[in-house]
């Protein structure tokens, strides 16, 4: 299903959903984040996804990363929770999405990178090239959060 990104675009479509869902800042034992591109709008972003009714936020937060990297992680903080009104996303089945995500940080446990119906890159960014990427600015944002650790969780 396609989808294009609407952000603080004042001729944006009113959101008719909302839908829980993760996303996980994983950076590997050389500072490297883990990152996908997304099969349906093209961006580089962080893995995630929706959560599913009897899951715990934390497990959907492993689920989604596994499913769609191939890497297992452990959860280790909260990054922040992501809920801005003027970030939709338009799907090509008429639904209009308002932006609801909860950032977790993360650590990998094991797998191996591979991409999946979701996903196709699964890459290890340096922080030095993460400028050079094409990342939609919610993602950009929950990244800038990510490496600040010194920082309490963000919340919009």
């Amino acid at each position: 299903m396609a989808r294009t990104d609407h952000f603080n675009d004042p001729d944006a479509p009113r959101a008719n959903s909302i839908v829980i869902a993760v996303s996980a800042f994983v950076l590997d034992k050389d500072a490297q984040l883990l990152m996908i591109r997304r099969t349906d709008n093209g961006y580089y972003a962080l893995p995630g996804g929706r959560h599913e009714l009897g899951e715990t936020m934390t497990q959907t937060v492993v689920r989604e990363t596994q499913e769609e990297t191939g890497m297992t992680v452990e959860v280790t903080s909260l990054v922040g929770i992501y809920s801005n009104p003027d970030h939709v996303m338009a799907y090509d089945d008429g639904e209009v999405r308002q932006e609801f995500s909860i950032c977790f940080r993360a650590r990998p446990v094991a797998g191996a990178p591979r991409t999946s119906d979701e996903s196709s890159e699964v890459v290890w960014v340096p922080r030095a090239e993460l400028a050079g990427i094409e990342v939609h600015p919610s993602i950009r944002l929950r990244i800038d959060h990510g490496f600040r650790t010194d920082a309490p969780p963000y919340y919009t």
